[in-house]
């Protein structure tokens, strides 16, 4: 260190302080940016089971992994969830783009929130079939929701998934009942003819229309018109109120032509106003209308056990088919075959069942 000669015996009184080290350049904000110390299972279900949001969220996103090691936590956290599930109202809520499905869900989470309600809404954005990115902007639009204590919101990617609806949508819901939620409600991305995905996890299936846009009923395909135990006319307020009503007694007398559904629920079209709240609560007294009527008549358990069924031939299914193309030994004759089909050498099918012939011989020798 230099020496200062102002501290010399002949500059009395006077003294030069050797002044601060120089510290080495690094960033002094480095320590919060430390990776996060890996949960156990256990440690994920006891958070989960007291509530902490964080960690819920963290497990969802876990479940949501594709990485093996993620999947192999994910399944251990939901096994040891399992048991504290189930004790939710799950309501599944689709329609027609523009029906107003993210205002509709923040006006009733809104409702039953105060009501003291604990409410878990799960938002499913469309992905890009491009990129396979999505914008996940549902949490952003619910901004009064977001704001209840007693609210989670998580928007996931659809990825592709049949309906619109997440892959691990059914895995979250068992861990959101787990956390303490007694109200789940699903956003799908819109009516599609593979909506029979979310109306397998729900115990009801609310169909959200809006009027004013032309024949009400073009594009609302039969399937989905059976499948919902309800339908709300949405945006029915200010010159829409007469429109919304006409369009009501359409769809009334449309549901009239349909077979009796298997619970023997007759569903009801309302109309409703997500800006005015007005109706709003009116679709919630029907949904607590048919879990009573369901649970009443047995048919509320008996669809929670064929739902599982389907489940399970739903997960044999998509691990056939990620065993089948994550195969090494598969990639290279995948790709030969696809080159066969469109020099026109080789038909789809021949391709198909050679590729097929060729998976099942190597699964033998393994």
């Amino acid at each position: 260190m230099m020496k200062h000669p102002e501290n010399d015996k002949e500059y009395i009184g006077l003294t030069v302080n050797a002044g601060v080290e120089t510290l080495p350049n690094v960033n002094p904000y480095a320590a919060f940016h430390r990776k996060k110390r890996v949960l156990s299972a256990e440690e994920y279900v006891a958070g989960i089971r007291r509530g902490d949001i964080s960690i819920l969220g963290q497990a969802v996103t876990l479940v949501e992994s594709n990485l093996p090691a993620d999947q192999a936590i994910a399944q251990k956290v939901i096994e040891q969830c399992l048991p504290y599930s189930g004790g939710s109202i799950r309501v599944g809520i689709t329609g027609v783009p523009g029906a107003g499905k993210s205002t509709f869900i923040e006006a009733l989470g809104t409702e039953l929130c105060k009501e003291g309600k604990h409410l878990a809404v799960l938002a499913i954005d469309p992905s890009s079939e491009r990129s396979k990115g999505s914008i996940l902007g549902d949490k952003t639009r619910m901004n009064e929701l977001s704001t209840q204590a007693n609210a989670f919101i998580r928007p996931s990617p659809s990825a592709g998934s049949l309906g619109g609806v997440a892959r691990k949508t059914r895995e979250t819901i068992v861990l959101c009942e787990a956390a303490g939620f007694d109200t789940i409600l699903v956003e799908t991305v819109g009516v599609g003819q593979s909506e029979t995905a979310a109306h397998s996890m729900v115990d009801y299936f609310l169909l959200l229309q809006v009027t004013g846009t032309g024949d009400e009923l073009q594009g609302i395909k039969r399937g989905i018109m059976e499948m919902a135990d309800g339908i709300a006319i949405n945006k029915c307020d200010g010159n829409n109120v007469e429109r919304a009503r006409a369009s009501r007694v359409s769809f009334k007398n449309a549901l009239m032509l349909f077979p009796p559904s298997e619970s023997g629920w007759t569903p009801e079209v309302l109309c409703c106003s997500s800006i005015d709240h007005t109706g709003v609560k009116d679709v919630w007294n029907n949904i607590e209308e048919y879990i009573a009527f369901t649970r009443k008549n047995g048919y509320f358990d008996h669809h929670r056990t064929e739902q599982a069924k389907y489940w399970m031939y739903e997960t044999i299914n998509a691990a056939l088919l990620n065993g089948f193309y994550q195969h090494p030994a598969m990639e290279k004759l995948i790709a030969k075959a696809e080159q066969h089909v469109l020099n026109n050498e080789i038909s789809s099918f021949i391709a198909a069942n050679e590729l097929l012939d060729a998976y099942n011989n190597t699964k033998k020798t393994e």
